[in-house]
């Protein structure tokens, strides 16, 4: 701060110190005072002397009076005044204009550099989001390939034992109708056994009637062979159905 204060009353100096120049205006000397460089001063001086001699060229002007010509060369430095300050002023006003289109253009800037910097972000987070899904997806998919492979293997195990299954349950029922059939000729036999023995039951009386009729027509045999037969014919029917029910 002391600094630019230091600065600034350094260019006061300056400006309040005048400067003095000898210079050359038509012909003739003149000293010029003035808060400008002495350089300033001269180029002043040479621009009045350009107009006059600009002037002195034309044969008219150098027939007029002194004052008139004086005056024409003000009016043609009045005149070249207005116009370097009309364009001073229009150079300036599109030094204004430009700078507000920089203003502009740095906030726009600023603006679309916020949104980059936004837009980047919703990048990464959509990337990242993207990346989520995208694993999500892969372990769902091995899920279902692991859930579907396990369904075929249970599937191709049963397959085997219900084939077993059918085999032991056409096994069973073979060997169920093989035992009943089995049980049905047992029956059989054993009907047909009983059938025989039940005939031989019958035929028994009519035997021994025809023996006792022989015992009193045949005085000559003894006892002893009568009751042989006769035992005979009554344990062999006895001794044939226990054989069979066996």
């Amino acid at each position: 701060m002391k600094h630019m204060e230091q600065i600034k009353s350094g260019e006061d100096e300056y400006m309040s110190a005048k400067t003095s120049a000898d210079v050359l205006i038509g012909g003739k000397i003149y000293t010029l005072s003035g808060y400008e460089s002495e350089d300033y001063l001269q180029k002043v001086a040479n621009y009045i002397n350009s107009k006059i001699n600009e002037f002195d060229e034309m044969e008219q002007f150098r027939r007029l009076p002194g004052e008139t010509k004086s005056t024409l060369v003000e009016l043609n430095i009045a005149d070249d005044y207005f116009k370097v300050k009309e364009q001073a002023e229009k150079l300036d006003q599109d030094v204004k204009e430009k700078e507000k289109e920089l203003y502009e253009l740095k906030h726009e800037l600023i603006s679309l550099r916020i949104k980059a910097e936004s837009s980047e972000k919703e990048a990464t987070e959509l990337s990242r989001e993207n990346r989520r899904l995208l694993l999500q997806k892969s372990k769902l998919e091995t899920a279902l390939e692991d859930a579907l492979l396990g369904k075929v293997k249970g599937q191709a195990v049963s397959e085997p034992q219900t084939g077993s299954a059918k085999n032991t349950a056409e096994k069973q029922k073979n060997s169920r109708g093989n035992n009943a059939e089995k049980q049905n000729n047992s029956n059989r036999d054993n009907e047909r056994k009983q059938n025989d023995f039940n005939g031989n039951l019958a035929e028994q009386p009519n035997d021994s009637g025809r023996a006792h009729e022989e015992k009193r027509q045949d005085s000559s045999k003894n006892s002893m062979e009568l009751e042989n037969v006769s035992d005979e014919n009554v344990i062999l029917p006895e001794h044939q159905d226990s054989h069979d029910i066996i």
